[in-house]
């Protein structure tokens, strides 16, 4: 019998077996010398700069006042986003009507509710109406001619309630126009429609957002007939639509190439048709595998709705650039921009939790 097989390896390190605080920290972060060293130099920069972000923006900071007189000490002024936080939020919407705002945002608040219960027996249904039908519900309500109030033009729409309209309708519109798209695009036995979906997708992702923003609120309108007029809030919705639904549909191709050849010829063998096989076998597959990337997708789009002042659209950062204008506030963009800061990072992190939770709900043990 070959004896070297028995022969003693190298010698390795104990395995960290502590619990609590201490095996925590041994295990992630005094695993190593490498991982030592990274975490006192990080440790240590974060001494340096966390007492100063700290003490400028909560201790030493002013919250409370009227005016930039009223802002006496060393730190941030916090006044500045107070007095103008309702502009923040509801852009140039008429003081007295901001009230639809609130109703309409609270409404689909309370509407999306029973989404999150598992016991609820009508999910279908009360999602389709929230996707397809309550944006023309509250497009009519903030107008107001639908419903007889007061007339709002959209140029008067703006801050987050704006940035929200522009972000969730154009996520909602291009996840299904994407997953058009990705199918299209892999329909070998439809030459013409692969190659206009090949078309639409590469030219949309091979131009800048701005761009699409400028052409369809300025050039666009000079292609129309005389008299022919779109709203530009309805411009814009539409050229973030389709710039999205372009990136969408990638992400979305990812996920059927990902799902193995078995699947298909398992859903041929019951019968299924395209469409059956695509909507009960498939598509459910896809969507699970790539979460993460539709996610990534949306969190772009927020982030990207800023662009819209380009075209004259205030949203969140532009109300922010907008009050910065004021004589009577120069000096405060820091301030403005943390605060725009902390409100997308509170958007986007929220996402991010909710697509980890959906991905641990749909687990289903394939995970490598």
């Amino acid at each position: 019998m070959d004896t070297k097989q028995f022969e003693r390896g190298p010698d390795l390190p104990p395995p960290i077996t502590e619990i609590g605080a201490i095996g925590w920290l041994r295990r992630n972060l005094f695993s190593s010398w490498l991982n030592s060293l990274l975490t006192v130099v990080v440790a240590y920069l974060l001494w340096l700069m966390l007492p100063p972000l700290i003490d400028w923006a909560l201790i030493s900071s002013d919250w409370t006042g009227t005016s930039r007189e009223d802002c006496t000490s060393d730190g941030a002024c916090w006044v500045f986003v107070s007095v103008r936080f309702n502009q923040f939020m509801y852009g140039f919407y008429p003081e007295a009507q901001q009230w639809r705002i609130d109703l309409i945002y609270g409404t689909l608040f309370l509407l999306m509710i029973p989404l999150f219960l598992k016991a609820f027996p009508w999910k279908t249904w009360l999602g389709g109406f929230i996707i397809f039908v309550y944006p023309f519900i509250a497009y009519g309500f903030l107008d107001g001619a639908w419903f007889g109030f007061e007339v709002i033009e959209t140029t008067k729409w703006g801050g987050l309630s704006l940035t929200l309209i522009l972000a969730g309708i154009g996520c909602v519109a291009a996840l299904p126009l994407g997953i058009l798209l990705a199918l299209g695009r892999r329909a070998t036995d439809m030459p013409i429609v692969k190659a206009v979906c090949v078309v639409f997708i590469e030219f949309w992702r091979g131009v800048p957002l701005i761009t699409v923003l400028f052409m369809s609120s300025v050039m666009l309108p000079l292609f129309l007939p005389e008299g022919v007029t779109f709203d530009k809030l309805m411009r814009a919705l539409i050229g973030i639509t389709l710039f999205q639904s372009a990136y969408m549909a990638e992400v979305v191709r990812g996920g059927l190439q990902a799902i193995p050849k078995g699947q298909y010829e398992a859903a041929d063998a019951l019968g299924l048709g395209y469409w059956k096989k695509t909507a009960l076998i498939i598509m459910p597959q896809a969507l699970k595998i790539v979460i993460p990337g539709i996610v990534n997708t949306f969190i772009a789009l927020i982030k990207d709705t800023t662009l819209v002042l380009i075209i004259g659209l205030f949203e969140l950062l532009g109300m922010i650039q907008n009050a910065l204008n004021d004589p009577n506030w120069l000096g405060f963009s820091t301030e403005g921009y943390a605060f725009t800061a902390m409100v997308f990072w509170i958007i986007c992190f929220s996402l991010s939790r909710y697509s980890m939770h959906i991905e641990r709900k749909l687990h289903t043990g394939h995970k490598r």
